[in-house]
């Protein structure tokens, strides 16, 4: 039988997985930046277009593209709409769920 040390004093235990702290909340909200800009990339790929080809298509700069694809820049759901459904051709489709 392996002899496991006692459990960390209360100031070093990590959070429990209820409690919200504020770098857990940061992390979230950097992850759904990261997310769209993978969801956005992968749509630019699928649509065989290059980040200079859409961004000219929105009449933009190609650097916006990168910022926007890299979760560089914060994007707005008027942007995002745009990028989807002008640039890629696609429709947006948002939906809203609570916890249960």
């Amino acid at each position: 039988i392996l002899d496991y040390p006692p459990p960390l004093p209360s100031p070093f235990s990590p959070p429990s997985f209820t409690e919200v702290t504020p770098g857990r909340k940061a992390f979230e909200e950097r992850a759904g930046n990261y997310y769209i800009a993978e969801m956005i990339r992968e749509a630019r790929k699928k649509a065989n277009l290059t980040q200079r080809e859409l961004a000219d298509k929105l009449a933009t700069k190609r650097t916006y593209i990168s910022r926007i694809e890299c979760a560089a820049s914060d994007i707005r759901l008027s942007t995002l709409k745009r990028i989807i459904e002008e640039g890629l051709g696609g429709h947006l489709d948002i939906r809203i769920a609570f916890k249960r």
